[in-house]
């Protein structure tokens, strides 16, 4: 079964993270020395990006599951609304979500039609959940899960439990969709913020070669192996700024 909270990369995402990290590392800094000799010895820190790429692709693989989950929790309050029980939602629930977003070969297709052959096998729908749940890394998925399971063993209203909690989730993950276009545009302007300076550095090489020149011999190179460090360290504390987690 998928571990959602890490993502291991294949071999074919490796290799083309790997030549696009050592890549960009050369390309950097010849742009700012123009030596290929320091440049070649800066690129293999390009091998350290396969790490952050691989942490790209598992959140936008978490993200694409929250928001399918939250379809799938609408879903799951219209069947039962029609008075279906809860065990006969789920299982009718595959079909209805593959119509709804059109990709039957999903992740969290996937993990419902895992929690139907569960059921199909008398297994209990909490347990199936609660392993759904401590995989996935969700936080909406953990809650669902400990509502059924609580609703369970306290003997109350299943359906209208299920119900409220899938509209509560629902409504939770609205917000939080709003907050996420809001600090849209603060992220594009610290991703060009980090850009910027290379930019202009490269500019200035091409268009003013002569006075870019001390720059690159002498105590220019320690200058700019500084200044290097520092963008480094401020583009990282950026970065960390703008990972808000909601």
């Amino acid at each position: 079964m998928t571990d959602y909270s890490s993502y291991r990369l294949s071999a074919k995402e490796r290799g083309w993270a790997i030549c696009v990290g050592c890549a960009a590392c050369f390309a950097i800094v010849w742009l700012l020395y123009r030596n290929s000799v320091i440049a070649a010895a800066a690129a293999p820190f390009g091998l350290l990006y396969p790490k952050y790429y691989a942490l790209s692709l598992c959140r936008r693989r978490k993200d694409k599951l929250r928001q399918q989950f939250k379809d799938a929790l609408q879903a799951l309050a219209s069947l039962l609304s029609a008075g279906r029980s809860v065990e006969n939602a789920f299982a009718a629930l595959e079909g209805d979500l593959v119509l709804l977003i059109g990709d039957s070969r999903s992740d969290l297709i996937k993990e419902l039609r895992g929690v139907a052959n569960r059921l199909n096998s008398g297994e209990q729908l909490e347990t199936a959940l609660q392993d759904l749940a401590a995989r996935s890394d969700l936080e909406e998925v953990r809650n669902f899960a400990e509502a059924i399971a609580i609703c369970k063993r306290a003997g109350g209203d299943l359906i209208e439990v299920t119900r409220r909690t899938s509209l509560l989730i629902s409504e939770k993950m609205d917000v939080e969709l709003e907050v996420s276009v809001l600090i849209a545009q603060k992220r594009f302007e610290a991703r060009l913020m980090m850009v910027m300076p290379f930019a202009f550095v490269g500019i200035l090489g091409f268009l003013a070669a002569d006075y870019m020149q001390p720059m690159r011999e002498g105590m220019g190179i320690v200058m700019l192996t500084v200044c290097l460090l520092l963008l480094a360290l401020c583009s990282w504390w950026m970065l960390q700024i703008m990972d808000i987690k909601l």
